[in-house]
């Protein structure tokens, strides 16, 4: 069964987390958040983002990147960031791999990236907008791996409350 990883590192919007946490509890996938966060995890705005989903979310946090690097040895990550030579549907991403976001301000820090281009990768945009937002971004390039793992373990058809399908 695929089980992916997103990571934030260092969050400063606790609405955007909220959602993310949302979408994370929606498909299956674990959360990861790198300190220091932009607010406090029992924040009003986290938690109604989130919605009733919050209390179901398989959250870690780490005091920093080397702490989340420590205690993930091997793991295979992905740096989204609007600075990456290639797209994100350019790569194939494993069935428990993590797909790292920076903070909404800054991005991921340069020095990390530096060192990692294989495994960057961008969303397309026109002219020159800064980003798209946080929790817009964690979804499109969640549901791509998603996609390439065949959306395993996820609900693949809807139903009617009052009708069939034909």
């Amino acid at each position: 069964m695929a089980k992916l990883n997103i990571v934030l590192h260092e969050p400063e919007i606790p609405a955007n987390t909220g959602n993310i946490g949302r979408t994370c509890v929606a498909t299956g996938t674990r959360l990861h958040l790198i300190e220091p966060l932009g607010f406090s995890l029992s924040e009003k705005a986290l938690k109604r983002a989130g919605m009733d989903y919050w209390k179901d979310l398989d959250v870690t946090t780490y005091l920093d990147y080397e702490d989340f690097l420590q205690k993930n040895p091997g793991a295979k990550i992905y740096y989204a960031t609007t600075k990456a030579p290639q797209t994100y549907v350019d790569v194939n991403y494993e069935e428990d791999c993590y797909i790292m976001f920076g903070k909404e301000s800054a991005g991921i820090p340069e020095d990390i990236l530096v060192n990692h281009q294989d495994t960057c990768v961008r969303i397309p945009m026109i002219g020159d907008i800064r980003s798209l937002n946080l929790s817009n971004s964690v979804a499109i390039v969640l549901y791509e791996a998603l996609r390439q793992n065949h959306f395993d373990h996820m609900n693949l058809a809807g139903h009617l409350r009052n009708y069939e399908w034909d």
